[in-house]
């Protein structure tokens, strides 16, 4: 299956892994739709991707925004959601959890690719796709990570039952372990080589992923047309060992 010709929205495209998404979405001359909820991250991700690619705002938050954005695009191919902020998950114990602000960290990236699928899917072809995305907290939780880890199952647990739901529509998930993205920023640069070092060592291929790595999984769940309610992990060998 090609993605030539193809359109694509990618919601969370702006940035990190979905913008990588964009751009190799592009070089397999698929229409590239990028979304994100700010204007001004629209505009820059739309000047850097240049020919090809349009963009538009929505708050996956709100269903009404989120309905609307569909209506606006009219026939699509495949979506793919990268949307989300992990950071929202604070490490603690359960006693130290503030829970309602908790429930906020479910907002985007879950409740997000709910409202996203509930929407998307009535503009999809039988042969489209939607593809969600996790992490690999889901199969390696730590001590005071309980609820992140949980609602990065519960992102697998619903493109499972969304793969049974929405068939024959595709609907698939990538769970990337270490991508090095903008959300490491926070790491000072002078020693954030050494810890990505520290933090990959274990793994067999020991080192942090690369955005346009990660990026081919998303290429390879959209055109793989036999291939649904899967999670393909993209982490380096971590959870091998």
């Amino acid at each position: 299956m090609s993605l030539r010709g193809k359109k694509v929205v990618i919601i969370g495209g702006t940035s990190g892994i979905g913008f990588a998404v964009a751009e190799a979405a592009l070089a397999e001359h698929a229409e590239v739709v990028v979304a994100s909820s700010g204007q001004a991250n629209v505009d820059t991700a739309l000047r850097r991707l240049g020919a090809g690619a349009k963009g538009f705002p929505v708050n996956v938050t709100d269903e009404a925004s989120v309905a609307g954005f569909f209506e606006g695009l009219g026939p699509i191919d495949h979506v793919v959601f990268t949307a989300g902020d992990w950071g929202s998950f604070r490490t603690g114990t359960l006693a130290e959890t503030d829970l309602e602000a908790a429930a906020q960290g479910l907002a985007v990236r879950y409740w997000g690719g709910a409202r996203v699928a509930k929407h998307a899917h009535k503009h999809l072809p039988a042969a489209g796709s939607i593809t969600l995305t996790n992490g690999m907290v889901a199969h390696r939780p730590a001590k005071g990570r309980a609820l992140s880890t949980a609602m990065a199952g519960g992102i697998e647990h619903l493109t499972i039952g969304l793969a049974m739901d929405l068939a024959p529509i595709r609907v698939n998930c990538v769970c990337p372990a270490l991508i090095r993205t903008d959300v490491w920023n926070s790491i000072p640069e002078a020693g954030r080589e050494d810890q990505f070092k520290r933090m990959t060592a274990h793994q067999p291929l020991a080192r942090i992923g690369e955005p346009n790595e990660v990026a081919e999984a998303y290429l390879y769940l959209m055109k793989a047309g036999y291939t649904t309610g899967q999670v393909l992990r993209v982490d380096g060998g971590s959870s091998l060992v």
